[in-house]
């Protein structure tokens, strides 16, 4: 797998248009970044943000360049990928789908060969003063590191890696949350023996790290070997700075922090701004102890732009390819899926099939809600819709389902707990909507300009590219952006 440094030059050589540097001395823990990549995201715009002087929390301007936005297109995803942006929509989720199927073993790295390892700071030296953490949203109380956490079994040699948030509380302490997934089930398990739980927290890496790091896989998956698998290359990893060879971590990473999860302890931590736009509640959660840092000697500082379109797309690619494949397993004819910005790409799952006899939208929508907890709303449509295009779909339920026969409400199912419109615990009611075409009867068919005319009848050949240009874009049009 590449570096980090390695896409960006890839971006600026052959992408220009996807990476915006600024120059001009930032600060992120005083909202700054977010400010500007809201004015950014205003105006349509999502490209990869390079901040050269971001300020650390000593208000210096840090050794360390933020990178955020990397995720803010599915374009730049594609590109991560080695895909050509044109493949964003339904190629890159196939793609990603077909990679989800293999395994490839991570290969190990002598410690002092390892790139991360270029620098190591253990003890006071190991300092999170140092890096420009971002403050996101105004009731934040503090910045956070919002990247990757690494756990491992205490018996079996597994890791599992997800998305956390770290609220930063001192020189070398982090406030943790974590959901009750497979990382808190990791960390329990060291508590029940009355032992910290080691934690690294991959703050920056290839992209293709992290789209790795969101697959929805049973527990006792070892990440590793996923995020091997779709990058198409064995992940290199290295003994921890920390336990050694007890905890390996991503070898090529830029920046890394070691810490401990002790047991019994638990403080205050957020309100924080989440993916689903509103702010996850105060809670008393786990705390890390800083270890280490370990990092490049031209480490970029990375960060996610929570509750915002970049968190989105990086929240949905990797479940639709998830996804697809969990359907594919009972309806063969699945044709597309996606996570949809109106549902946070989590929420609202778009399904399409190739019908071939009834029962099947609803055994793909069943097969899409038992595959991920997060979807709370799927809707099922015909393969003659782009499920990436939420105007279709929409319009195939205005007029292929009558409701009191199309759509079923599953009540008591486990949804988000970060979703603010529950109110027991995880528990959510889920809905499900047939938005195909029925089998066995006649249905009105769709209007089309024949293919032949589209095809022979090129608007350029009749308008000038500069009168093109001239025209506005109307406003459902930039309402989509």
């Amino acid at each position: 797998m590449d570096s980090l440094a390695d896409f960006l030059r890839h971006l600026q050589r052959e992408h220009p248009g996807e990476i915006l540097e600024v120059d001009r001395p930032v600060s992120p823990g005083s909202f700054q970044v977010t400010a500007l990549l809201g004015h950014l995201e205003s105006r349509g715009q999502f490209p990869l943000v390079l901040f050269r002087s971001a300020r650390n929390l000593r208000g210096e301007v840090s050794s360390f360049p933020l990178v955020t936005n990397v995720f803010a297109t599915r374009e730049k995803c594609a590109i991560a990928m080695g895909l050509e942006p044109e493949s964003a929509g339904l190629a890159l989720s196939l793609d990603f789908a077909g990679r989800l199927q293999r395994r490839l073993p991570p290969g190990k790295l002598a410690g002092e060969d390892a790139p991360v390892h270029e620098v190591v700071r253990t003890g006071e030296d190991a300092d999170l003063r140092d890096l420009p953490l971002v403050r996101h949203h105004e009731m934040d109380p503090a910045p956070y590191v919002d990247m990757v956490t690494v756990f491992r079994d205490p018996e079996h040699p597994f890791y599992n890696l997800a998305f956390q948030r770290n609220m930063y509380k001192g020189p070398r302490r982090l406030g943790l949350y974590m959901a009750p997934r497979h990382s808190w089930q990791l960390c329990k398990r060291y508590h029940e023996r009355r032992e910290p739980a080691p934690v690294a927290i991959v703050v920056s890496h290839h992209p293709l790290f992290f789209l790795g790091c969101l697959n929805v896989q049973p527990f006792g998956t070892d990440d590793y070997e996923v995020v091997g698998g779709v990058s198409g290359s064995a992940l290199r990893i290295t003994p921890s700075a920390t336990w050694g060879e007890d905890f390996w971590v991503p070898a090529d990473a830029d920046l890394i922090i070691e810490g401990e999860v002790p047991p019994g302890l638990r403080e205050i931590e957020a309100p924080f701004g989440e993916w689903t736009g509103y702010y996850g509640p105060q809670r008393l959660s786990a705390v890390v102890e800083v270890k280490a840092i370990t990092h490049r000697r031209q480490a970029c500082f990375q960060d996610i732009f929570v509750s915002h379109r970049e968190n989105w797309i990086l929240g949905g690619i990797p479940k639709e390819g998830d996804v697809f494949n969990a359907i594919r397993g009972v309806v063969p004819s699945v044709r597309g899926v996606h996570f949809a910005f109106s549902g946070n790409c989590r929420l609202n799952c778009y399904v399409s099939i190739e019908k071939q006899a009834e029962g099947q939208a609803r055994q793909a929508a069943l097969m899409a809600l038992a595959s991920c907890d997060f979807i709370k709303n799927v809707i099922v449509v015909d393969a003659d819709i782009d499920p990436f295009n939420e105007q279709e779909v929409l319009w195939a339920v205005a007029t292929r389902c009558q409701p009191h026969e199309a759509v079923d409400i599953i009540r008591d199912a486990k949804g988000s707990p970060l979703d603010p419109s529950v109110t027991r615990e995880t528990a959510t009611s889920k809905m499900i909507i047939d938005a195909t075409m029925p089998k066995g009867r006649p249905f009105a068919s769709r209007t089309r300009v024949p293919a032949e005319a589209l095809k022979a009848a090129r608007i350029e050949d009749y308008v000038s590219a500069a009168a093109l240009q001239a025209i506005p874009c109307c406003w459902d049009s930039r309402r989509s952006q």
